[in-house]
């Protein structure tokens, strides 16, 4: 797409996962997580020309082997894994596995360990400093937990990236993460460990799975104020889902001051998502990418990896939201008027039987209140936000009321 050629933005190198082995991780007819979303955002992306970008390095991620997993998960779960995906007509709920959520099916170990690899190989590559940015949509299964799956997660991509971030020497990780869902998983797994900030925007709790994710939850005794929530009200749109992340996440970045940045871009908080209740656009959620990638610039030197997650209108809404996320992380944005590619249009049409998106936005308007004009005790997403910044901006040596 000649869309991209004569931008003068900086080529940083930027490693995209990406095999269509990682399609394997699939639960099978009518699961929402479909491995279709995999394949069509990889699609739309070489058709936008992103993935043959000379300073973009495709990578296909390795299989990530157990002493790698139980860095963040206990042998005994990973032995269950193993097990349920060699026997796959079994169950074994005390650890997830086998249930509506998480279905057994033949192979589910390596599948899963394929995605976590994924992770993996980004972690190295920041490490290494063969990439300055990476990206791995298919990863982002932010709900495992170190015994346990839950919510279509089997092993956690996410964290596994970020304790191999913290034994390569880094001091400190910030973890952002937008998923519709709560981050639960992620933030269990480093639930007393000051060296990992998560930060959480979901949708509540009292209205969407897991059920968790309130301003109350702010880590272990030893890591007080390092686990941040933010529990937005039923149906909040652009306007107040980036207002609550322009007045949380960038504040608390600053003061923890992160040496990497690690981000989940679940895009199921768009509209038109059949499992959540928000109200959110494409543009909104290319803007909050841009805000990440902006604070990877300013704290980490640029050192960024991106993960995808849940979402789950995989024709009109995923490929399009994380081939945003690529552009931007390879400092190639995507304008969001930009046509969506002929040739995919007509991939989509031919194979689903549906009409794609003409446009790569949604033409919303992404305008959003600035916290510092005031806060409105009316306003149930401001309510929401003042929680949150009461629990942990003094922790971190901010104002809740004017940081």
């Amino acid at each position: 797409m000649t869309f991209l050629r004569g931008l003068s933005l900086p080529a940083l190198p930027t490693t995209v996962v990406w095999d269509a082995a990682m399609t394997a991780y699939n639960f099978g007819p009518g699961h929402p997580m479909a491995p279709e979303r995999l394949d069509l955002t990889a699609r739309l992306a070489r058709s936008l020309g992103l993935l043959d970008l000379a300073h973009v390095k495709l990578a296909a991620p390795a299989v990530a082997d157990d002493t790698q997993l139980t860095t963040v998960h206990s042998p005994e779960f990973v032995a269950a894994v193993r097990r349920i995906s060699e026997n796959p007509t079994s169950a074994d709920e005390a650890h997830g596995l086998g249930t509506e959520d998480d279905p057994a099916f033949a192979g589910m170990h390596e599948a899963a360990a394929r995605i976590a690899g994924g992770s993996l190989l980004a972690a190295h590559a920041i490490l290494d400093g063969s990439a300055v940015r990476a990206v791995n949509f298919g990863g982002g299964l932010h709900h495992a937990a170190r015994d346990r799956a839950s919510g279509f997660c089997i092993y956690n991509d996410a964290a596994l990236a970020i304790r191999t971030l913290l034994d390569g020497g880094v001091q400190r990780v910030a973890y952002i993460d937008v998923d519709a869902h709560h981050g639960d998983g992620t933030q269990s797994i480093f639930w007393d460990d000051p060296r990992v900030l998560t930060i959480s925007l979901h949708e509540t709790g009292l209205a969407l799975f897991p059920g968790t994710g309130f301003a109350n939850e702010i880590g272990g005794p030893e890591a007080l104020g390092s686990a941040v929530n933010v529990a937005l009200p039923v149906g909040t749109g652009d306007a107040g889902w980036l207002r609550a992340f322009h007045a949380v996440v960038p504040q608390l970045v600053g003061a923890f001051e992160p040496e990497v940045i690690v981000s989940q871009h679940g895009c199921d908080s768009h509209r038109l998502d059949p499992l959540t209740h928000l109200n959110v656009s494409v543009d909104g959620q290319r803007e909050a990418a841009t805000a990440v990638e902006n604070l990877a610039a300013r704290h980490c030197d640029n050192r960024w990896i991106a993960t995808g997650g849940g979402g789950y209108h995989i024709t009109g809404v995923v490929p399009r939201a994380w081939s945003h996320l690529i552009g931007i992380a390879a400092g190639r944005p995507v304008p969001l008027r930009t046509p969506v590619p002929e040739e995919w249009r007509t991939y989509v049409h031919e194979h689903y039987g549906v009409a794609a998106p003409a446009l790569m936005g949604d033409d919303a308007d992404v305008w959003w209140r600035s916290w510092e004009v005031g806060f409105d005790p009316n306003d149930d997403v401001d309510r929401t936000v003042m929680a949150t910044r009461k629990e942990v901006f003094p922790l971190h040596g901010l104002d809740p009321w004017f940081d």
